[in-house]
């Protein structure tokens, strides 16, 4: 009953927000506010098409994305862009239902939780970049063969709830027989991009990081990876890019350029070596050493993180709402074809 009781709280949370913004939008409806995205084609007249894109992170995990930019394939494509980090899925979602961005780029669970909380011009995802997850377990002590029963007893530095980095987590968790909540104590009070500070302060037996923070944390010897939450966790629709369903609508001409763009990125980290990735994306990430880029690119690369193309499959979708599932984070099922569209991704390969 009190589980019972949990659940249903968080949904009626999402739905009392997601009803907030869809009273935010129409009142700049109506009061004329917000930019007009993109009223031609891309490329029309010789122009470049000004976009906005909100990524929920800035990461060397999604390199395919900053080859795209720094190779200029957006400008090949007729498109101006303004990268935006929103740091966090829920930061990046509320700028694209509010016009501040046109495209954005999250974990795909974010599309179902606004559509489930009633938004009607809800967000579709039209290209799916990652296929597994891009964080790392990293223990205070270095341990040669780890297995996963040796975090039992243990404190983790987890995700907040809801987020594809803690539902991945507990996933792996569950595949291991091990119990989220019996099992371990999984600390979620810490903000995203702040628990490997934690970590080096002292808190917690082991913490789930992203790339830089894991390489940084064994640079320092403050932790060390043990185990990739990509590799056991198998492939995850982990990322994708999504818009609003009236922007793609009204600018299929965008969207399709868009995807071309991405698509290049990707053929180019399928074909060359992880130096020459580091190097073409190095520009991104000016606060950090070649050396630094290379080696986690190295480790993403040799995951198989990035797909070969961007097509998201339906099979990838209901896996995607399996974990949710098994997370108490979804109230019903959303039919594929509601939140995915592959006709850009297709045509772009």
């Amino acid at each position: 009953m009190e589980k019972t009781m949990k659940k249903n709280s968080r949904l009626l949370l999402r739905r009392i927000a997601a009803l907030g913004l869809c009273l935010m939008l129409a009142g700049c409806t109506l009061a004329g506010c917000g930019k007009p995205a993109g009223e031609s084609s891309a490329g029309t007249g010789g122009k470049l098409t000004p976009i906005t894109l909100n990524e929920v992170a800035h990461s060397i995990f999604y390199a395919p994305m900053y080859v795209a930019i720094e190779e200029g394939y957006f400008a090949e494509e007729g498109i101006e862009l303004t990268l935006v980090t929103g740091f966090g899925a829920d930061k990046t979602m509320t700028a694209v239902l509010s016009g501040e961005a046109d495209i954005g780029f999250m974990g795909s669970e974010s599309t179902i939780y606004t559509y489930l909380g009633g938004a009607q011009d809800y967000v579709v995802n039209f290209a799916q970049l990652t296929q597994r997850a891009g964080n790392f377990l990293v223990s205070r002590e270095p341990i040669d063969q780890f297995s996963w029963d040796m975090i039992k007893g243990s404190d983790v530095l987890g995700g907040r709830a809801g987020g594809m980095p803690q539902m991945v987590f507990e996933y792996i968790l569950k595949k291991n027989n091990i119990d989220p909540k019996a099992d371990l104590n999984i600390d979620q009070s810490i903000d995203f991009g702040s628990t490997a500070a934690a970590f080096s302060g002292g808190q917690g037996d082991f913490t789930v990081e992203f790339e830089p923070h894991a390489t940084s944390l064994e640079a320092k010897g403050d932790g060390y990876v043990v185990a990739s939450l990509g590799e056991d966790s198998g492939y995850v629709p982990y990322t994708a890019f999504s818009a609003k369903k009236s922007f793609i609508e009204a600018n299929p001409g965008i969207i399709q350029s868009f995807t071309n763009a991405l698509q290049k990125g990707m053929d180019y980290v399928q074909s060359h070596s992880p130096e020459e990735i580091a190097k073409a994306i190095a520009p991104q990430f000016k606060e950090t050493d070649t050396e630094t880029i290379t080696a986690i690119v190295t480790r993403y690369y040799e995951q198989d993180t990035w797909k070969d193309n961007l097509i998201f499959e339906e099979d990838a979708f209901t896996l995607l709402q399996n974990i949710l599932d098994e997370a108490g984070e979804l109230s019903e099922r959303v039919p594929y074809e509601t939140l995915v569209t592959t006709q850009f991704a297709e045509a772009a390969k």
